[in-house]
């Protein structure tokens, strides 16, 4: 049983978190039933799709124990304060937080759940994000504490869902998405990474993966599918020196199929984002 000092201590916090984020108007989570299916992928190059149509967009990092959005941004550095708030820093207009760049690259995190839990609710109440049309959180892969965190303080008005066309990976989104459901969060939808592969010297498509195993788990699930990624050599490319391949090649297949996943994301969001902030 928790004391009332305890009590107050929650209720503070949980203000403060509700204030700090009070100027951003639309929250996504992205989760992932199993690592090694491209979320993070997914979270920082639709963040940079977001951007590049003219919306303010942030990304956290709430991967405390593997976060890897620096890399993929270019992002290096020390993270400073200003007037005792957190500095997010910059990739082409995207402002991004992680625990990347508040240790040493070569520290692990070697934290219990409820420590990494309160990591998230300081880049939730401790960064100023400023008025932004979307915040993009970067989950940790499975349904553990992080994801509880991020949906009882950021409160995400969407949650995308990313898989793999393969089986297993389906039944690990099926948990995502049945989690998502459980903590009510308005809009889930289902994202298909690795979605075949066109051969760069024949053009044949290989199906790797198999295919189609994304839009028939969302249509079985009665969630929408907003689209599915392709498998792109030049995509990992330039991830690995810290680069995007919708903003360095928006005539890349990946490409394409991103920022058509953000027109869905926008049509969803249509009748609240027509006030763009300014």
């Amino acid at each position: 049983m928790i004391t009332q000092e305890q009590k107050d201590k929650i209720e503070f916090e949980n203000k403060k978190i509700a204030d700090n984020i009070s100027q951003i108007k639309k929250r996504i989570v992205v989760f992932s039933g199993k690592g090694g299916v491209g979320k993070t992928t997914v979270s920082v190059n639709i963040s940079y799709g977001l951007q590049a149509h003219g919306f303010k967009t942030g990304i956290l990092d709430a991967d405390i124990t593997g976060p890897n959005v620096p890399k993929m941004t270019g992002i290096k550095g020390e993270v400073h304060t200003l007037n005792n708030k957190i500095v997010p820093q910059e990739s082409h207009g995207v402002k991004v937080i992680s625990m990347a760049n508040l240790l040493p690259s070569d520290k692990a995190v070697v934290w219990r759940g409820p420590r990494r839990s309160k990591m998230i609710n300081e880049f939730l109440g401790n960064v100023n994000w400023g008025a932004l049309d979307f915040l993009v959180a970067d989950l940790p892969p499975g349904t553990g504490d992080e994801s509880l965190t991020i949906a009882q303080s950021m409160k995400p008005d969407m949650a995308i869902v990313v898989t793999t066309p393969q089986e297993v990976s389906l039944i690990d989104s099926a948990r995502a998405i049945s989690m998502a459901k459980n903590l009510n969060i308005p809009n889930i939808v289902l994202v298909e990474n690795m979605s075949g592969f066109t051969c760069p010297n024949c053009g044949q498509r290989i199906d790797l993966f198999g295919s189609g195993g994304g839009k028939k788990q969302a249509e079985e699930l009665n969630i929408p599918f907003l689209g599915a990624i392709p498998i792109n050599l030049e995509a990992r490319q330039f991830a690995d020196n810290g680069k995007s391949i919708i903003i360095e090649n928006k005539e890349a297949d990946i490409s394409i199929a991103i920022y058509n996943i953000v027109k869905e994301i926008e049509r969803i969001f249509n009748s609240h984002l027509n006030d763009k902030t300014k």
